[in-house]
């Protein structure tokens, strides 16, 4: 009986640390999508991991600012060409879980660039909608 048990709590266990790491591996393909679309020049495409919505929050310098299409115009305004864009490098410093449907992203961001190379850390809250992982919340500093 106790075999029986052990075995039952090893499979669930490693389900659950598939499903984990499954989540884990597409919210990092998120990430590199996002470095590719901007070292592309797209910040159309860079956008797709966020969510689309008015209730998507971007924290920066200039203070918060809300919804996908302001964050967006933000990010055209700031990085208006490839001078200003450089070329992005994201490194992850934490990944942590915080529910079923919620991941935590703590990571550094530097840009290369002619004019002088910039750099921060961010903080992304992930949340799973329809199956899907996107941004709800961003602070980069």
């Amino acid at each position: 009986m106790r075999q029986y048990f052990f075995f039952i709590s090893l499979i669930l266990s490693s389900l659950f640390l598939t499903a984990q790491s499954k989540d884990e591996k597409a919210i990092l393909s998120i990430l590199e999508q996002q470095t590719i679309a901007w070292n592309n020049g797209d910040l159309d495409h860079f956008m797709v991991g966020y969510m689309e919505s008015d209730s998507l929050m971007y924290i920066g310098k200039s203070g918060v600012t809300y919804g996908y299409g302001s964050t967006l115009q933000n990010y055209k305004t700031n990085y208006n060409g490839p001078d200003k864009m450089g070329t992005l490098k994201f490194d992850i410093l934490h990944l942590k879980k915080l529910g079923q449907k919620h991941y935590l992203v703590v990571g550094r961001w530097l840009l290369k660039r002619n004019a002088g190379d910039v750099g921060g850390h961010y903080t992304l809250t992930f949340e799973k909608q329809h199956g899907n992982w996107v941004i709800i919340s961003d602070h980069s500093s």
